[in-house]
This record gives structure tokens, C-alpha cells and sequence, in this order.
């Protein structure tokens, strides 16, 4: 099922982003140029199921929220940008809700 998502993922975003876009680093990862995170979480779903395997394949993520606690024991989402105001900052319960 690895390899059917796999493959299916790169008709994906060939069809999505074009060609040079289905280009793989040294570990055969795809790095297509998503906006934002939903957009390749959409990407995997999509794949998932053009594949057929929406009844077997489940997408988990290890965010490394350690990596954004603040503390102030909040996250901050735009951690990584500069002039960062903090206005992005939320509570550990928003950040469930949004991963659900």
C-alpha cells in the first residue's frame, strides 16, 4: 500500500505543480512548492484515495511542537519568521482544535 500511495502521489502533484515539481532529494522525498501546511495534508488525502486504500492507510504527524513552546507556555506558530510579533501565538488547546 506504501508503494501505491507512493507512486500515486507523484501523478498528484504532477498533475498539481507540473513536472519539475516530481523531482526527488536524496531520500526520495517529493518537495512540491505547497502555500501551506493544510495544502500538503490535502495532497496526502487525495493520494490516499486515488490509490484506494482510504479504508486501510491513516495519516499521522509528529510536529515537533517542542520546537514552537514558548515560555510563556504557548506556541507560536510563525516561529520561524523574521519581525515575528507574536500575533500568531496560541494555547495548547487552540493547537489541538486546529489538528483535529
Amino acid at each position: 500500500m506504501g508503494v501505491e500511495v507512493y507512486h500515486n502521489l507523484k501523478s498528484v502533484i504532477k498533475k498539481k505543480y507540473g513536472q519539475d515539481a516530481t523531482n526527488v532529494g536524496d531520500e526520495g522525498g517529493f518537495a512540491p512548492n505547497i502555500q501551506e501546511n493544510k495544502e500538503g495534508l490535502e495532497l496526502l488525502k487525495t493520494t490516499i484515495a486515488k490509490a484506494g486504500c482510504t479504508k486501510e492507510v491513516v495519516t499521522g504527524m509528529d510536529v515537533d511542537a517542542s520546537e514552537f513552546y514558548g515560555s510563556d507556555k504557548t506556541y507560536g506558530l510563525n516561529f520561524k519568521e523574521e519581525n515575528n510579533n507574536g500575533a500568531t501565538k496560541i494555547s495548547g488547546e487552540k493547537l489541538k482544535d486546529l489538528y483535529k
